[in-house]
């Protein structure tokens, strides 16, 4: 697999299980790119939904990608703190046209105490039963929950102190 180079700008495109293109970020700043991990930084940047909604997101914004863990980590900085919106999902690939994952409904927001709640498990089991995933799928995706609240809990990776931080502040050298 091909890696971004760090200071290009690519898109990021959600898929459902379906193949389904669900949602496309424009223009996110590669901070680092290799072949397993990729964290990217956005802010106020263009997003289009499937059914053709458009919308700016509000605040700066650190993501971290991995090519082998079935999730993907949004630290938001926001004026009260940094704020994690986790995507249960795909490991990603990345071609010449975007950084790919599919996207399976679950969702891990964490808030700046490290609290958090798990989301859209209703949206979950609605698609689990619409596009029949897989007993082996749906194992995969309950222990990468697990896991990465494993992560919250010893602030691992995109949760460890300054990590956000850091990686905004050189973001902040390429603008």
């Amino acid at each position: 697999m091909v890696a971004p180079r760090a200071g290009s700008k690519i898109q990021i495109h959600s898929y459902k299980h379906n193949g389904q293109l669900h949602r496309v970020w424009e223009n996110s700043l590669v901070l680092k790119g290799t072949e397993t991990i990729i964290i990217g930084a956005n802010d106020k940047t263009p997003v289009t939904e499937s059914d053709g909604r458009t919308w700016i997101t509000r605040e700066p914004a650190i993501c971290y990608f991995h090519a082998t863990y079935w999730f993907n980590i949004i630290g938001m900085l926001r004026t009260d703190g940094i704020y994690y919106y986790c995507n249960i999902s795909s490991p990603f690939v990345y071609d010449d046209e975007a950084l790919k994952y599919i996207d399976y409904d679950l969702d891990l927001k964490v808030y700046p105490d490290m609290t958090y709640d798990i989301l859209d498990k209703d949206e979950y089991l609605v698609h689990k039963k619409a596009m029949n995933y897989p007993v082996v799928l749906d194992r995969i995706l309950h222990n990468n929950i697990d896991y990465l609240i494993r992560w919250v809990r010893q602030r691992k990776g995109p949760f460890a102190p300054d990590f956000v931080d850091n990686w905004y502040e050189r973001y902040l050298t390429y603008r």
